[in-house]
């Protein structure tokens, strides 16, 4: 059963029970309305006390019934909350853990409300492109008033209980027994002589309501242009201050359902699942056992090897920090120190926090250190005889069972696994710089590969706070794969017509945070050009614009050297377009014959978006991903895709793959167009009338 029914003393205690975070589901909402009637229709019964079992009141909406008919069968939440609230006999909520969203929601349809502290309260809808469905844009102004209340449900940000101690919203905030304080609330509240409190009932108190939803529009329209949602919370407060509880929940009603079938809603939503989607690897059971990691070794105290160990100091596990030479080994240790430094600047740090932190890192010269480690992983010059070197080592030092992982972001995996006698503990774990502040972790699997190492570094994964993908073995994995061909278009419009700030501008308007040469030069223009040589030797059927290469020639490698696609003043990382540059790219198309024309911003965010679409299909069906939402993850955690379009496989969904494909074939047909090899995929889906995602 999804709710539990008890009776203590004349008090009926209704439980929900719908583990991990007793969501709403269908079951639960019929329980909760089951369990109302029977304490009314019992004359013992004189109230009602309604909790959560486990960790949590109510988490909201059960996420499993989403997008199935049984998130709005009958008895919906809306419909729950009504029979709560028309209770005649009292019904007290005791809060504990967490209420957020309908759980929330249901808490402002009882008449008394009772928590714990450190529970955590909030309305999140927001972050889903949508708003709270059942009555909480109306209640919650009503239960803490307008700023506060305006606050949470934009932001979507939890609030700690003991922060509304005080308002509304809490009869009392409980230390100790909360279900025994609740029963005797309900016993006392009980005897007394309805009606009871509604929270529906109260007016929205506000000086100058109008003024400050007026702030908080002008708050919004900077920070959430591209999203809806927000905007419409706003609409709905408003609705319930200016025509009273039922317009406003009807006007939330109608919100609602208009938010729901938005493009935006549907991209947070599809991020929001597939990122849980993530963490599911097909053919590994959720019951795998993983291996214990105590003890962390990261090799290399560069940027990124730096980065890396940040990761888990800041989980609290302690890292033996390994460099060749002591100079390197003392930069790379300060560097560490000045990052928690700027952090305990910015006061989302404290002073002692930042020692505990640095108490963790023990820097070594010696491989023998490593011989303790759960987990090891490499971050070392790219390059596969330095990996061949390091691996060898780590053959010789780490103990049984510890898992080698390797940083890489293009080379073989099962080439470096195979250095070591033990293939089956190895790993990619691709970090993306800067690796203490990017979400994305690129768990690369090997031939080998055990499948309880795989699910050991998703769940260490998921304390380090990353988003992990898992990905094949391919050069470059899903992102880079994909990236390559996306450069590789942008540098074709160069060579046909377009200048670097034209492309950057285009498709930093349609939403990434940064256009292909502003990203060059500040990742560095001659990693491009090292990967490119190696590109020539390997595949050298494949089709590339040398205009890059003309441009590292002249030593133009971005920011580091004050100028590469743009140029820099020092100190400032402001791209300007370079007058030198431009000559350089008319005078190249010359050279190679290119006659030079207009391109519109639709072709180059046409050609970049669809470039990424074209190698993601390929990649799904290599099984590279084993899911079109993998790639959206890595995608929008890891390069800067625009959140609101959802990545850029649902991106492809949205605008149709009838529509994707005839534009690749348009552009396959024009010059530099043996760069498009249309994925078969998409042809078949398109066919069919499907998209990547059903």
């Amino acid at each position: 059963m999804a709710v539990d029914y008890t009776t203590r003393d004349g008090v009926a205690v209704i439980t929900l029970n719908n583990p991990p975070v007793n969501g709403l589901g269908l079951s639960t909402r019929a329980g909760i309305v089951e369990g109302i009637e029977r304490a009314l229709s019992d004359a013992s019964v004189t109230a009602i006390v309604l909790t959560g079992a486990g960790k949590a009141f109510s988490g909201g909406a059960d996420i499993t019934e989403f997008n199935t008919p049984k998130a709005t069968q009958e008895p919906t939440l809306a419909t729950a909350i009504k029979v709560v609230e028309g209770s005649t006999k009292p019904v007290v909520a005791a809060i504990h853990s967490v209420a957020m969203g309908g759980g929330l929601e249901l808490a402002l349809g009882t008449h008394y409300r009772l928590a714990a502290p450190g529970a955590q309260i909030a309305l999140p809808e927001v972050k889903l492109g949508i708003l709270p469905g059942a009555g909480g844009t109306q209640r919650l102004p009503r239960a803490i008033g307008l700023e506060a209340a305006l606050n949470m449900i934009v932001s979507g940000a939890p609030v700690m209980s003991e922060k509304l101690a005080g308002t509304g919203l809490f009869d009392e905030v409980v230390e100790g027994d909360l279900l025994e304080a609740a029963i005797a609330f309900a016993r006392k509240v009980g005897a007394q002589a309805g009606p009871h409190p509604r929270v529906r009932d109260r007016k929205i108190e506000h000086p100058n309501a109008e003024g400050f939803i007026q702030f908080a529009r002008n708050g919004v329209a900077g920070v959430a242009k591209n999203f809806p949602a927000p905007h419409k919370c706003i609409d709905a407060v408003e609705a319930g201050v200016k025509n009273g509880f039922d317009k406003g929940l009807a006007f939330e009603r109608e919100c609602f359902v208009s938010l729901v079938q938005t493009p935006e809603s549907r991209a947070l939503r599809h991020a929001f699942f597939g990122e849980r989607a993530a963490s599911k690897i097909p053919d590994v059971p959720s019951d795998t056992p993983v291996r214990d990691i105590h003890q962390v070794a990261v090799i290399g105290a560069g940027t990124m090897g730096g980065g890396i160990a940040m990761n888990f100091v800041n989980a609290g596990l302690p890292v033996t920090l390994l460099e060749t030479k002591q100079d390197a080994l003392d930069r790379g240790v300060a560097t560490i120190r000045k990052n928690y430094e700027g952090t305990v600047k910015k006061g989302k740090l404290t002073p002692e926090a930042l020692e505990q932190r640095m108490a963790l890192i023990t820097p070594t010269l010696s491989y023998e250190d490593l011989g303790n480690a759960d987990l090891i992983i490499e971050a070392v010059f790219e390059e596969l005889g330095v990996k061949e070197q390091v691996f060898k080592r780590l053959d010789e030092v780490a103990k049984q069972g510890a898992i080698l992982a390797s940083n890489t972001s293009t080379l073989d995996l099962n080439r470096i696994a195979a250095f070591t006698k033990r293939p089956q503990d190895v790993v990619g774990m691709h970090f993306f710089s800067p690796a203490n502040v990017m979400k994305l972790l690129e768990v690369v699997r090997g031939r080998d590969t055990s499948k309880d190492v795989l699910a050991t570094v998703m769940k260490i994964a998921k304390k380090i706070r990353k988003t992990a993908v898992v990905s094949g073995v391919c050069d470059g994995f899903i992102g880079n794969r994909m990236i390559e061909q996306y450069i590789r278009q942008a540098l074709f419009m160069l060579e046909e017509g377009a200048l670097p700030a034209q492309v950057d501008r285009a498709i930093e308007k349609f939403g990434f945070a940064m256009g292909p040469f502003r990203m060059s030069d500040l990742a560095g223009n001659d990693i491009g050009w090292a990967i490119r040589k190696r590109r020539y030797l390997e595949h050298p059927e494949m089709h590339y614009s040398k205009i890059a290469d003309r441009l590292c020639e002249t030593g133009r490698f971005g920011q580091k050297t004050g100028g590469g696609w743009y140029d820099y003043k020092a100190g400032d990382r402001t791209a300007h377009p370079s007058k030198l540059v431009e000559e350089m790219i008319v005078a190249f198309s010359k050279d190679v014959g290119a006659g030079r024309r207009k391109i519109s911003d639709e072709e180059i965010v046409e050609r970049l978006v669809f470039a990424l679409v074209n190698e993601g299909a390929k990649i799904l069906e290599e099984g590279i991903a084993s899911k079109a939402s993998d790639i959206d993850m890595v995608y929008l955690t890891g390069y800067g895709f625009p959140l609101w379009r959802g990545g850029p496989m649902l991106y492809a969904d949205t605008v149709g793959l009838y529509n994707v494909e005839r534009a690749i074939r348009r552009y396959a047909s024009r010059p530099n167009g043996d760069a498009w090899q249309i994925a078969p995929g998409i042809v078949e889906l398109a066919a069919k009338g499907r998209g990547f995602n059903g």
